[in-house]
């Protein structure tokens, strides 16, 4: 039999007994649930493993530099759907292991889950064309068209207008219709408002089960498609010049050859990149009306090195982000020197950076410049 998590009676903003946390992520790793890693400036996607005292594993769905470079975040969060509820928790990243034969990553339970539906199912606007037959009171078989969907409800635009009493508020109706090819409904729902050729109505009985599972992991994904476009700027159409006032991305350094190894490896999602001496005449180019991602390039860790930094970071408006990324630096110098210079992010600069890299500045843009297009 199917474990039930949390009773509907017990459905809060927010669970805080640590008992009902391990329950909700036991089912979640009992069904390889959908989990989504995110910080603030990036998101990951991976999956459920397995549940044990004082972690749970993740499947290691990135290499091993977007692991150590994109999860070590104060910040790091994860969100999961569960049943009708979906849920976010703050954790961090403990290591790596496997689990069930899979690379995974050892995250720490949670404290708290926040129930990100709390008294209202999120509803998906963007559902496409799906057509949906349905029967009404007087045993008709009628034909429509999906508005809306959560895991409770359904919003129907009929195909024609109502005849009188065809249709009336608290009439139970059967409705058929195919999402996915692995999410086929076949239910009966309640009208609970009516408005020209629309309906909407709950499921009922609620939806459970395997299908419910399907359906939740489903609205869940396309609401983190929502979440993902809003915080994404539009893109500027290729050759079209940066309007007054858009963000740029500068690199503070004297070594030129950093900054044409760089350029292409930045090139589309960002602006262009454009390296500046570091001296305090450029960093007081950068007004504190400008709109600028500023990149300290760390060679040395150096007293000498450091205290150069330093000038130049405190030169800086506080208005501007700024991302340490260092070369021949060791990782531990260079969080250490990051955190002293309130950086938004620091990077050490391998031969050959991947991918991690690009996608990490991309998400510092659209945190600090959500209305800037992209270059």
């Amino acid at each position: 039999m199917e474990k039930k998590i949390v009773a509907d009676d017990q459905v809060s903003a927010s669970i805080r007994n640590e008992e009902l946390i391990r329950e909700v992520l036991d089912q979640a790793c009992d069904h390889s649930e959908i989990a989504i890693l995110a910080t603030p400036y990036m998101r990951f996607e991976s999956c459920f493993l397995r549940l044990e005292e004082g972690m749970v594993h993740c499947h290691a769905s990135m290499d091993l530099e977007d692991a150590k470079f994109g999860l070590r975040s104060p910040d790091l969060k994860i969100r999961f759907p569960c049943g009708q509820h979906f849920y976010e928790g703050a954790t961090r990243l403990m290591g790596l292991g496997r689990a069930k034969g899979r690379p995974s990553l050892q995250l720490a339970i949670p404290v708290v889950l926040e129930n990100g539906d709390y008294r209202r199912s999120y509803r998906v606007e963007r559902v496409g064309r799906v057509p949906v037959t349905f029967s009404t009171r007087r045993y008709d078989l009628l034909t429509g068209t999906l508005v809306n969907l959560s895991t409770t409800g359904i919003r129907l635009y009929l195909n024609r207008d109502y005849e009188d009493g065809e249709v009336l508020v608290d009439d139970l109706v059967h409705v058929a219709f195919t999402l996915a090819d692995d999410i086929r409904i076949n239910a009966k729902v309640k009208v609970r408002h009516l408005r020209e050729r629309t309906f909407g109505a709950e499921f009922r009985p609620s939806l459970d089960g395997e299908l419910l599972e399907r359906l939740s992991r489903w609205v869940f994904q396309k609401r983190e498609e929502d979440v993902l476009a809003l915080g994404r700027p539009a893109a500027r159409a290729p050759g079209e010049p940066a309007q007054d006032g858009a963000a740029e991305l500068i690199l503070l350094s004297s070594s030129a050859e950093l900054g044409e190894r760089l350029a292409p490896l930045l090139a589309g999602g960002l602006p262009p990149l454009r390296r500046a001496a570091p001296t305090i005449q450029s960093v007081r180019d950068l007004g504190p009306a400008r709109k600028a991602l500023v990149l300290l390039h760390v060679d040395s860790a150096s007293w000498e090195a450091r205290k150069r930094l330093r000038t130049l970071a405190e030169a800086l408006p506080a208005t501007l982000p700024r991302v340490l990324i260092g070369t021949g630096v060791d990782t531990a110098a260079l969080s250490e020197l990051g955190n002293e210079l309130k950086a938004a992010w620091t990077y050490p600069l391998q031969p050959t950076p991947g991918s991690i890299f690009p996608r990490l500045l991309q998400g510092i843009f659209r945190k600090h410049f959500p209305d800037n297009p992209e270059g």
